[in-house]
């Protein structure tokens, strides 16, 4: 089922009622992205933002990463994720868990020619590197064309 777009408050205000992108519009960049950014909460309370690799299932956005994000999101799963073009500006907001499904592995590995693998909560490529795997389950979408044209909220029923 596809979430139903709406007017986002930007900046502290209702946005003014106008035309509001469909779903498929964000499908289409979350899927084209080759690089994300995601952002997460230190223990500490700062954050911590890094680029990496993902894709957009019908679950959400599935990624790996060996950094300290892996920790960050064992403490506090709250995490916001966006493809790096900044034109066409999709921001996915939601929790991300541990995910390893064989669906996942297979989707990355084809989209960015890899060689992943299960391994434990993880993931372990052709080298041998191993590094945490999450699967981002959208609570809400935030999407806008160039220039902040026609801002859409996308709500999420997370269950």
């Amino acid at each position: 089922m596809e979430p139903i777009p709406e007017h986002p408050v930007l900046f502290g205000q209702p946005v003014p009622q106008g035309e509001l992108l469909p779903w498929s519009w964000a499908r289409e960049r979350l899927d084209r992205a080759r690089d994300f950014w995601i952002a997460t909460t230190r223990p500490d309370g700062s954050p911590h933002t890094r680029p990496v690799w993902g894709v957009w299932l019908d679950g959400g956005f599935w990624f790996s990463t060996g950094s300290s994000a892996a920790r960050n999101l064992a403490g506090n799963p709250e995490i916001s994720v966006h493809p790096a073009a900044a034109d066409e500006v999709v921001v996915v907001e939601g929790a991300a868990s541990v995910d390893v499904s064989a669906e996942a592995v297979a989707a990355y590995n084809a989209k960015y020619s890899w060689t992943f693998e299960p391994d434990g909560d993880g993931v372990r490529d052709g080298d041998g590197t191993v590094g945490a795997a999450f699967l981002v389950r959208p609570r809400v979408v935030f999407g806008w064309d160039a220039d902040l044209r026609a801002p859409t909220r996308w709500p999420f029923f997370v269950a």
